[in-house]
């Protein structure tokens, strides 16, 4: 789940609090090259406002059109192609041979209790699923363990909901001020802690949320989840490896510290000796990132950033080839 999800519940959630009727409009399957990926969403208000994206542009053009011309009107979901020919890839501006599937919902006053806890539970770090009728409409929500991709069959939908990716800095400095840029612009929560008051009142970087505390405390309390990626650039051994050491026995889905193979050697040793099993050693990332020979600290930060990305799509690919979402219309 990313940041722009969550605007797209308040906007969702703005509208039906005003007793308006928008749309929800969400990619569930492609074919070929496709500008958004399964799952993608695009909120559209009465008046047009949209927020969220399904294509980048000319298809929700045209979805506007349909919407305001009254063609997805009503609590039912409906399935509409975009791509079917190489007309229509041309017309729609999508990538040679890409296709999407669109599954498009009217929400009413009936849709305001989800979206109000689906908002919740987005804001208090949860995941839920959200699974709806598509002759009905009807929407029920429930815990979900972890963030599953999204499933279409004959008569229902699946989706999941859950919190932005969080990126938590330990160490204030050149790297983390490139790093945080980066990752806001990839659409992370970018957290920043220091034990130093003077670093962090010097921090030259762009506007995150800066927290002052022992770094095992601050991993602990704020980046102990499956959705959070932690990261320590103090180059202080003593700092480093007590947040590396909580992050490392916590449910993180990254962790990574900076230092060359050399040091990256003495801090595997000294977390051995710490106690830390081999097995919870190999989740480090260390030397972090991906190896591009990197000089400075921006190119260090976009080899960050990059090896980031490489796990997460991996990740991603592995959960749709187990549920491939196939093109079809009901």
């Amino acid at each position: 789940m990313n940041s722009t999800d969550q605007t797209i519940l308040s906007c969702l959630l703005a509208s039906l609090t005003q007793g308006e009727k928008p749309w929800l409009v969400t990619v569930v399957a492609t074919i070929g090259s496709s500008p958004r990926p399964v799952g993608s969403l695009v909120a559209f208000r009465a008046d047009g406002s949209q927020v969220g994206s399904v294509s980048g542009g000319c298809v929700e053009e045209d979805l506007i059109a349909r919407l305001l011309a009254g063609e997805f009107n009503g609590p039912q979901v409906y399935l509409t192609d975009y791509g079917v020919s190489a007309e229509d890839n041309e017309k729609w501006g999508l990538p040679c041979g890409g296709r999407l599937e669109l599954a498009i919902q009217q929400f009413d006053a009936k849709d305001l209790g989800w979206v109000k806890d689906t908002h919740h539970a987005m804001s208090a770090r949860q995941t839920l699923s959200r699974r709806v009728s598509l002759e009905s409409g009807e929407s029920r929500i429930s815990p979900a363990e972890q963030f599953a991709p999204l499933e279409k069959s004959d008569h229902t939908l699946t989706h999941c909901f859950g919190p932005r990716h969080r990126l938590l800095l330990v160490g204030a400095g050149q790297l983390a001020a490139n790093l945080s840029t980066l990752a806001l612009a990839m659409d992370y929560e970018v957290l920043l802690a220091d034990s130093r008051e003077w670093a962090l009142d010097q921090w030259q970087g762009p506007e995150v949320e800066k927290i002052l505390g022992l770094p095992d405390d601050v991993v602990r309390e704020h980046a102990a989840d499956e959705h959070c990626a932690v990261i320590t650039l103090s180059h202080d051994p003593r700092v480093d490896d007590m947040a590396l050491m909580e992050a490392l026995d916590s449910a993180c889905w990254y962790v990574g510290a900076l230092g060359s193979v050399r040091t990256t050697a003495k801090r595997v040793q000294r977390l051995s000796q710490l106690g830390l099993s081999d097995d919870t050693l190999a989740r480090l990332h260390a030397p972090v990132g991906l190896s591009i020979g990197s000089k400075t600290t921006m190119e260090i930060a976009v080899s960050i950033m990059a090896q980031l990305t490489q796990l997460r799509r991996e990740s991603k690919d592995c959960a749709q080839s187990a549920q491939p979402a196939e093109l079809g219309g009901r």
